[in-house]
């Protein structure tokens, strides 16, 4: 069976499943909620205007990952990859195929998401808002990130074969190692896949990354990600 047909059957399982409609939404509605609350607090002096508009992305980052984790643990669950694999022998096309239909959809509600975001900070902020050419970097930061943190999910999902313990492992590194470790460690903490993003989202940084070099290197843990999961779903049995 070819990519595209593989692609279309994993598209429909992505779109019949609710609680991936929800986490969709929790994207969108967590960046944007906490984030319009991040600029009302702001103080215009001294913030980060950038950082202070998309401040939100932390919470949604996790409804990205929930998306991800979700989408590739349903099939662990009463023999439906097993059911998966006897229609699309080649596992590598299916995992490509499933990952493709995984980044779709974060990417259009990610863009739309750092829009939104975007147009609500700078109205809360008014003239202490950010320039429209560097808010529209970081509305395009912002889709590629929570795309590359769903994937990143996606992948370790594969591996674990668990969706409770991907989340498991996946939001108290978000909530606890950026938020706590992540200040006490230095510049290594910076390389960390969702801190090392988010450097797009800030107006100056003081690291060794910039913009789009943290974007890179979020990309390459994800990289890792996939290519692990493909490689225990290749190896592993059913």
């Amino acid at each position: 069976m070819s990519f595209v047909p593989v692609f279309h059957s994993e598209w429909i399982k992505i779109r019949t499943l609710r609680s991936l409609w929800g986490a969709l939404a929790g994207i969108l509605l967590a960046t944007a909620a906490f984030s319009a609350l991040a600029s009302a607090d702001a103080d215009t002096g001294d913030a980060d205007p950038l950082f202070a508009v998309f401040f939100g992305i932390s919470f949604g980052q996790i409804a990205a990952i929930a998306f991800g984790t979700t989408a590739v643990s349903s099939e662990f669950r009463g023999g439906a990859l097993g059911l998966t694999l006897a229609a699309v022998p080649d596992r590598r096309r299916w995992f490509a195929a499933k990952a493709t239909a995984i980044a779709l959809p974060v990417l259009a509600v990610g863009l739309l998401t750092g829009l939104v975001t975007l147009v609500l900070g700078k109205a809360v902020l008014g003239s202490a808002g950010p320039g429209w050419t560097e808010g529209l970097r970081g509305a395009v930061g912002c889709g590629l990130q929570l795309t590359l943190m769903a994937l990143f999910a996606a992948g370790l999902a594969a591996v674990l074969r668990s969706g409770v313990a991907t989340l498991s492992v996946l939001i108290p590194f978000l909530l606890i190692v950026s938020f706590v470790v992540g200040d006490l460690s230095g510049g290594v903490a910076d390389f960390l896949p969702d801190r090392a993003g988010q450097v797009v989202l800030h107006s100056t940084w003081d690291g060794t990354l910039g913009p789009w070099t943290g974007l890179a290197v979020t990309a390459l843990w994800t990289a890792a990600a996939l290519l692990a999961g493909g490689w225990c779903l290749k190896n592993r049995d059913v």
